[in-house]
């Protein structure tokens, strides 16, 4: 599968490894920019997947939610719209090629910044990162390691 760039929040960016918490995370596309209006017209989906294996001196979990602001990045004092959010997913579960999500984005109104926030429960991690992009096709993609 093709990945637009412009539709990427992430390529292997590492987890924050802050101590329990909420943090934006990856880039953020400028509607206004783009001129994309979220979730209507063709059907798109967020594909969330761990590039490398999540590691952590304790239980960390971790949930990832596709927010909408105002402001860029995205604030994470709750004060942005959350349009979907994920499962919790503990350390052991975020190894290297695992889809983590892949979930079509809601219709509604999005405001100008359109991001991904991490939510950390449990511990820090130490180690781990992500990718996630949008797509018109989540069904037909898959992971493939490095180099193949």
């Amino acid at each position: 599968m093709i990945i637009d760039s412009r539709n990427e929040f992430c390529d292997g960016v590492a987890l924050n490894t802050g101590a329990v918490g909420v943090y934006a995370l990856g880039d953020v596309i400028d509607l206004q920019a783009s001129g994309l209006d979220m979730g209507q017209g063709s059907d798109l989906s967020l594909v969330i997947m761990a590039s490398e294996d999540a590691t952590s001196g304790g239980a960390a979990t971790a949930s990832f939610s596709l927010v909408s602001d105002a402001v860029q990045p995205p604030a994470t004092d709750g004060s942005a719209t959350v349009h979907l959010t994920t499962a919790v997913f503990p350390v052991a579960a975020m190894t290297a090629g695992t889809v983590l999500a892949s979930v079509g984005l809601p219709n509604g109104a999005y405001e100008r910044y359109v991001g991904l926030v991490q939510t950390t429960g449990g511990a820090a991690f130490t180690g781990g990162a992500i990718k996630a992009f949008l797509t018109n096709n989540p069904a037909a993609w898959t992971a493939y390691a490095d180099a193949v």
